[in-house]
């Protein structure tokens, strides 16, 4: 007998101890939560010959953008299309083959495409969503879900996960108001839902409403960050939020109570601590012996070059601290990327080598290098993923080289441009009083 999943598709090769474990992992990836690895470690071990748990597998190793989990995510792409199954997994398999083979864009066109033909398959539309971030497509993040919406309601488990996920789309196109409606309606539905959390505290950053994003996470914490592996980037949020309203003090609380502290190596959070302790160091703010503990884990991964996202907030955590081996490693490695036929040379060509040698002029002091490294590459950064809020280091970063290598006109046409985007900002009017 053919068993179906709670979309109601085929699963081949599934009993019920598998299937059971992989509908348990796929609802710990929906909301970022528990330990969806080792969920779907025991399907596999249930039953070897499901496709499915394969793939599944397979994007858990791939949407952390971890170098170490690319082999064991090649290996389990490469199994699921060795077992074949049903047209709609067979699609699945070669989706994630793609992406592990750094064809991020190609991998979304496929996962665009089985979205389009199986509308409730929930992790098309989870990767395709991530992939569509890592790649910087904020377009195809509102789309990608929009398309599938009038073949979801809330009977349908997962409905929390594809309303937050186009709660983020609609954040990152522009559509604060909607955006936070659905993000609101997806932890109401779902309160451990990460992705929901994250999509409102994105809608409540670009609105420039710190007090109101504080208000949203802070007393909630304790059910957003419950096992969640988003944990530590929302925690980031919330120390933006304080950031905002001048609250330092706080701010190194968070990083290391919360943030850095704890020690994570995962990359997605050395990637927040490196933003958090870099916005720090923009304004001057000495953040001690905080640094050093962070470029000591991220040394390991220099020479990965995988991702040029990461390889920038590798940089800055090497180039504060002096590390010069580590930084000519990650050169290296860049230099390997842009020769290589993966979606990452363009990466790094396009906005992740620029960004990356202007943070090492910067740290060396050449503060007109930086300038003429970022402004190129400002307007197109979203080429080589991430949010806009994420983003906004870079911005923030050209801000203050120009005001360092005596640029004055520059530097007081960017404090005004972002003093009317943040009107009650105090960073940004003390860049306005200081362009005079």
């Amino acid at each position: 007998m053919t068993m179906t999943d709670s979309a109601g598709y085929p699963v081949t090769g599934a009993n019920d101890d598998a299937l059971a474990a992989f509908e348990q992992a796929a609802h710990e990836l929906r909301c970022q939560v528990d330990d969806p690895v080792a969920t779907i470690e025991r399907a596999i071990a249930a039953s070897p010959a499901m496709p499915m748990a394969q793939v599944l597998k397979a994007w858990l190793h791939l949407l952390g953008t971890e170098p170490g989990a690319l082999a064991v995510a090649r290996e389990c792409a490469a199994a699921a299309q060795r077992l074949g199954g049903s047209e709609r997994e067979r699609r699945h398999a070669d989706a994630a083959a793609l992406v592990a083979a750094g064809r991020w864009r190609d991998g979304g066109r496929a996962l665009e495409d089985l979205s389009a033909a199986y509308p409730r398959d929930a992790l098309a539309l989870q990767a395709g969503h991530q992939v569509d971030f890592f790649t910087g497509d904020s377009r195809m993040l509102r789309d990608r879900v929009a398309r599938v919406l009038p073949a979801w309601s809330r009977a349908q488990p997962g409905y929390h996960a594809v309303l937050g996920m186009h709660a983020f789309g609609l954040e990152e196109t522009g559509d604060y108001a909607a955006a936070e409606r659905q993000g609101r309606l997806a932890v109401e539905l779902e309160p451990r839902d990460s992705w929901g959390w994250h999509a409102v505290a994105h809608v409540m950053e670009m609105r420039h409403l710190p007090r109101d994003g504080i208000g949203w996470l802070e007393p909630a914490s304790a059910t957003w960050s419950r096992g969640s592996f988003l944990g530590v980037h929302n925690w980031w949020h919330l120390a933006l939020f304080h950031l905002e309203l001048d609250h330092v003090d706080e701010v190194l609380r968070l990083y290391d109570r919360s943030i850095g502290g704890p020690g994570s190596g995962v990359v997605l959070d050395m990637v927040d601590q490196s933003a958090l302790l870099w916005r720090l160091h923009l304004r001057g703010i000495d953040a001690g012996e905080r640094w050093g503990a962070l470029a000591a884990r991220w040394a390991p991964l220099a020479g990965g070059g995988n991702y040029a996202f990461n390889d920038l907030h590798a940089m800055i955590a090497f180039a504060v601290t002096g590390r010069e081996r580590e930084q000519r490693e990650l050169l290296d490695a860049q230099r390997a990327a842009l020769a290589g036929e993966g979606d990452n040379a363009a990466f790094t060509r396009e906005v992740g080598q620029p960004a990356t040698l202007a943070v090492q002029a910067y740290c060396a002091g050449d503060f007109g290098d930086a300038v003429r490294r970022l402004r190129p590459i400002r307007s197109v950064a979203h080429r080589f993923g991430g949010s806009h809020a994420q983003r906004d280091l870079i911005d923030l970063t050209l801000i203050e080289a120009a005001r360092r290598s005596g640029e004055h006109a520059l530097f007081a046409a960017l404090a005004h441009e972002r003093a009317a985007q943040r009107p009650h900002s105090a960073l940004a009017q003390r860049y306005v009083t200081a362009a005079g």
